[in-house]
């Protein structure tokens, strides 16, 4: 048997243990938050000012390493159909009493150069769309429901979700608010992670299969709220797979992967969504 001394410090080492966590506990039964229309509870240990923040300064970094597009016309379109889609999210989120969780965004919708397929909304409203998936959205209802799905994906706070389960792992939960006060880096580089942030700025990370179907599901809303045909969707990501088989994949698909599987329950949530495009339309 153990000295007493010694079973005392193992009493305080387990009773410690046990506080934090217990505390650990505390801190995930408080540090959750609920995704708008879905519902459904997420992980929130993130400060809304710290992520914002990142976001914004990634943004103006993107922009200074690419050129807007030069096309005024497709520019105005992507622009016309961001603000028809932010102005329908925020008159829902006043209804709902959630205008807050808007409080600080700073909408942009800007149009690139690049031949590229992809198109992404980082925290804050901030979204850029390609010229190359143009061809693809075709019009005006086409590119809503892209701009509407990447939208989703930040007003449901998706990046900031799996922000915040990184640094759960990193820290065990452990003074969460120190680590974001003392360890800037580590927050950087987790934001990083969240978004795939680093010598390729702009290149959102895949997520999660539960984010995808909820972006889907809150993009097609959004787009009828905004007046737009949520029965575009079904063609669009039909063009977006018949992409993929001819060859390497677009980079919007490697983070939207379009599969059968995906297009039937984009169909089996049309219903839902056109209760907001028929209010839209009276």
């Amino acid at each position: 048997m153990y000295p007493v001394s010694v079973r005392r410090i193992r009493f305080k080492e387990a009773f410690l243990c046990r506080v934090q966590v217990w505390a650990v506990v505390a801190a995930l039964f408080f540090a959750c938050s609920t995704v708008p229309v879905t519902g459904r509870k997420q992980l929130d240990l993130i400060p809304a000012s710290t992520m914002l923040s990142m976001s914004f300064q990634q943004y103006d970094e993107f922009l200074k390493k690419h050129e807007l597009s030069t096309n005024q016309e497709q520019t105005q379109v992507v622009k016309r159909v961001g603000h028809r889609i932010q102005k329908a999210v925020e008159q829902y989120m006043a209804e709902q009493n959630l205008s807050d969780r808007l409080k600080d965004f700073r909408w942009e919708f800007n149009l690139v150069e690049s031949e590229e397929v992809n198109a992404w909304c980082m925290p804050g409203g901030k979204v850029v769309v390609y010229e190359g998936i143009l061809p693809i959205t075709q019009n005006e209802a086409g590119l809503a429901v892209v701009m509407g799905h990447e939208i989703a994906h930040a007003i449901a706070r998706h990046g900031q979700e799996r922000m915040s389960q990184g640094l759960l792992v990193q820290t065990g939960g452990l003074a969460l608010s120190a680590a974001l006060a003392t360890k800037p880096e580590t927050t950087r580089t987790l934001w990083m992670a969240a978004f795939g942030v680093g010598a390729s700025v702009g290149v959102i990370l895949p997520y999660s299969r539960l984010h995808e179907n909820e972006a889907d599901h809150l993009g097609l809303i959004f787009m009828a709220m905004a007046g737009y045909d949520p029965h575009t969707a079904v063609r669009f990501w039909e063009r977006m797979a018949e992409q993929k088989k001819g060859g390497a994949p677009p980079e919007f698909l490697s983070t939207h992967p379009a599969d059968e599987s995906r297009i039937q329950k984009i169909k089996a949530q049309i219903p839902d969504a056109m209760r907001y495009y028929k209010r839209a339309s009276q």
